[in-house]
């Protein structure tokens, strides 16, 4: 029995490592970019908005390819999917290395669908293997993700320089430091592989033949959607324009890298504070408009008073990393089960980075128009507020059913 009960912990541990290491895989692919866009506009003659696809492609690839995860998900098994999605990022990841504007156009789109697949399955899986700690898993992965963003933002610009002294001519020196990011998802599948022999089957729930189509009728859904979309859609607008926005403000490159390396890593702070007490809150309104709240003051700052912008990038990160844990948990919470989780997700990931792939591309044209960053950053601070009234709607303590009237959570099974 000792022996079964050690194994059982093990098999749990590398559970857990695998997600990490998967969340870690998700977004460091695309805030890596963010510092050396003027080094690829340069390289490759590509205009502002060319440079802002470069951060919308993923988006629009989140977009397209998010409702067929869940279907991906049931037919092969959440582990192989998720496994799929691995190869997919690492992939994607050398043919963007390669040093064209084809191939690094080419290999954004297949980095985006592996993403997708990931960011759709993973809160199901945590919804079938770790029902009673679903805040704490999602609040755990979505730091790794937050860490992942800094180390690859952070990294850009000293592995450029590294590629130079190395005199490394076979690809340009932004494409040295863009491939070295493979070695995540390529750790990710090392620590991953011992799950495709569990649970090889999904989950009950998953293979329910139920759509769900209600859910594009239900206003809590549609609520939660729109709470991720806006969320997305300002944190995308400055992964992908923060670094050039610094330097229009005066900033050096290293300065503007250093700064945007610790935006993503304060997107991974909340995951620390919000660990002890996320499971306690039963009702997420304050909570998710603080955050919002956070996140309007560090674009008013960095509008006003730009010489501060250290602070400002951590307010903001901090409230838009918060608001994504909490989009991301609300998937779990407000459903009632692993399959209608992953159809919500879909439908959330679907619409809302379709909403967020316009924002790097509207922006670079809004500034491309004025010359000035003043106008993009007003429209951030007035959709910020939007985002703070889907977050209260979104938050309220309730499960999401077939039915008109939703169930209350203290009246339903218990999620957490």
């Amino acid at each position: 029995m000792s022996f079964l009960h050690s194994s059982r912990i093990v098999n749990k541990a590398l559970l857990v490592l695998g997600i990490l290491l998967i969340a870690i895989s998700l977004r460091s692919p695309i805030t890596g970019v963010g510092p050396l866009l003027d080094a690829i506009r340069a390289e490759l003659h590509l205009s502002a908005t060319q440079a802002g696809m470069l951060t919308t492609l993923p988006l629009l690839a989140f977009a397209f390819f998010s409702p067929v995860a869940s279907k991906l998900g049931g037919k092969l098994g959440l582990e192989q999917a998720l496994m799929l999605s691995l190869l997919f990022v690492a992939s994607g990841l050398c043919v963007r290395s390669f040093g064209s504007s084809s191939t690094l156009f080419l290999g954004t789109i297949i980095i985006g669908a592996g993403i997708a697949f990931a960011n759709v399955l993973l809160p199901s899986l945590i919804k079938r293997d770790f029902p009673t700690q679903i805040t704490t898993i999602t609040s755990i992965y979505v730091l790794m993700m937050g860490a992942g963003s800094a180390i690859s933002a952070s990294l850009a610009i000293p592995l450029t320089g590294f590629a130079e002294r190395l005199s490394i001519n076979v690809i340009p020196s932004w494409a040295v430091a863009l491939a070295s990011l493979v070695v995540f998802p390529i750790i990710a599948m090392l620590v991953w592989l011992p799950q495709l022999k569990n649970h090889t089957a999904p989950s009950k729930d998953t293979l329910q033949l139920e759509s769900h189509s209600y859910l594009w009728r239900n206003c809590s859904a549609w609520q939660i959607t729109l709470f991720l979309a806006l969320n997305s859609f300002l944190m995308y607008i400055f992964i992908s324009w923060l670094p050039t926005i610094l330097l229009d403000k005066g900033y050096s490159h290293h300065q503007a890298g250093v700064i945007h390396g610790v935006l993503q890593l304060f997107t991974a702070v909340p995951a620390l504070v919000l660990i002890p007490f996320m499971e306690r809150i039963k009702d997420k309104r304050l909570l998710s408009l603080a955050l919002t709240l956070m996140a309007f003051v560090g674009i008013i700052g960095l509008l006003l008073i730009p010489s501060q912008a250290m602070i400002w990038g951590m307010l903001f990160g901090f409230g838009a990393g918060g608001g994504f844990i909490v989009a991301l948990a609300l998937i779990s919470l407000r459903t009632s089960s692993a399959y209608q989780a992953a159809t919500l997700s879909g439908m959330a990931q679907f619409l809302g980075y379709l909403v967020a792939a316009t924002g790097p591309m509207i922006m670079g044209e809004i500034h491309e128009q004025t010359g000035s960053w003043q106008l993009p950053l007003m429209i951030c601070a007035v959709c910020s507020l939007f985002w703070g009234g889907f977050a209260w709607l979104a938050a309220k303590d309730e499960v999401i059913t077939s039915g008109r009237k939703p169930l209350s959570l203290t009246a339903s099974e218990s999620l957490l």
